[in-house]
């Protein structure tokens, strides 16, 4: 006797990827980053019981790769524990970081728990030019983290948010990652969501700096193919016209949960009026990826308006991302105004065609330490 799917049947296949942030604190204070303005407490985040059960979970659910991020995950004294709770669930653990902190001894106990690689993210290829952008000397660290890696024979990308104030230094910062030994470069156009969304003004290039860069990341793909690192350019969102697809679709392929428990199907989700989010304290994960509403109100194309309902491309960019409809429209329900065919598109030339403002960025603050972070379950 076969028993039914108890599952509703607009629910996609399992997830395969988890984002998991584990504590929105950071020494650093870039500008850019996406993590919402409203940063959770380290009172406030999971103990390591609690991760350890979620990640428990996401393994039983299909989950097979997980980010490990922030924040700065390395601030988490209890990070080997959670690297060997995703082993032992066999997903497979890429730590993301700013390399501040990270010293032999503390990747050797990572390394022994079962991490399997490293993103190292990077503000600009001159030291002190990244300094400024991240808010603190931390170019040396990463340096010296970048080297520790190597050594440990963990596969090493490099990450790099491009803006208004390094995107002329691709060049730059290729040629750094190549002296570094990294097996990957992610240069990824800044996206504008929490504090980078704060920071749009300060942020955005010119539609003439970025034609340029895309010339370099060409030439420089077809000087490193075939043998060099792979370099992945992630197109800004504002610029070609075309809306790109919310993480696969929504609640399609992966989830976030945020460092207070709450499971979001994007990291910027957070900030949707009326998702009400659930909490992985609350409910189990198959629960959520099943039946939450959160997961279930955009998928599919029957929340679309008709304009994208009826478009080649619902099933490829799913009409663009909620969150950012949300941010330029105060509706999360309309075509994204990055693409071209929105009705709200004037909104995003306005824009790209002024990109020339000199308001420096906002700095992030990291949420106030406690007394000791509570780390128990």
């Amino acid at each position: 006797m076969t028993t039914a799917d108890p599952r509703p049947p607009t629910v996609p296949a399992r997830p395969w990827a988890l984002l998991a942030e584990l504590t929105h604190a950071c020494p650093l204070h870039c500008g850019y980053c996406s993590n919402p303005l409203e940063l959770t407490r380290r009172t406030r985040e999971l103990g390591t019981g609690q991760w350890t059960d979620v990640m428990r979970q996401a393994g039983e659910l299909g989950v097979v790769h997980t980010h490990l991020s922030g924040g700065e995950p390395l601030l988490r004294r209890d990070l080997d524990l959670i690297v060997a709770a995703a082993e032992a669930a066999g997903i497979y653990t890429q730590l993301v970081t700013s390399g501040v902190g990270l010293d032999r001894a503390r990747l050797s106990a990572l390394v022994a728990a079962g991490l399997r690689s490293v993103q190292l993210s990077v503000q600009h290829a001159d030291p002190d030019t990244s300094d400024r952008i991240a808010g603190r000397r931390s170019f040396a660290d990463k340096e010296r983290a970048a080297a520790l890696v190597r050594a440990a024979g963990l596969p090493l990308g490099l990450n790099v948010v491009l803006h208004r104030e390094n995107l002329d230094a691709i060049d730059a910062v290729v040629e750094l990652g190549l002296s570094w030994g990294v097996d990957r470069i992610e240069l990824a156009n800044a996206q504008f969501y929490g504090w980078g969304l704060l920071n749009r003004s300060a942020l955005l290039p010119t539609r003439d700096q970025l034609a340029r860069a895309q010339a370099v990341v060409e030439r420089l793909r077809e000087r490193l193919a075939p043998d060099g690192p792979d370099l992945i350019w992630v197109v800004p969102d504002y610029f070609d016209g075309v809306a790109k697809p919310c993480m696969g679709g929504w609640g399609a392929v992966s989830l976030t949960v945020a460092p207070d428990g709450t499971v979001l199907p994007c990291p910027a989700a957070a900030g949707l009026p009326d998702l009400d989010p659930p909490n992985v304290r609350d409910h189990p994960l198959p629960w959520i990826w099943d039946h939450s509403e959160a997961f279930t109100r955009y998928r599919g194309t029957g929340w679309m308006p008709d304009l994208c309902r009826g478009c080649p491309r619902r099933d490829e960019d799913f009409g663009g991302c909620r969150c950012q409809s949300y941010a330029l429209t105060g509706d999360p329900t309309r075509t994204d105004p990055a693409c071209r065919l929105s009705p709200d598109h004037a909104l995003v030339r306005t824009l790209t065609d002024g990109a020339a403002g000199d308001r420096p960025a906002i700095v992030r603050r990291a949420p106030a330490r406690p007394r000791t972070a509570g780390q128990a379950s």
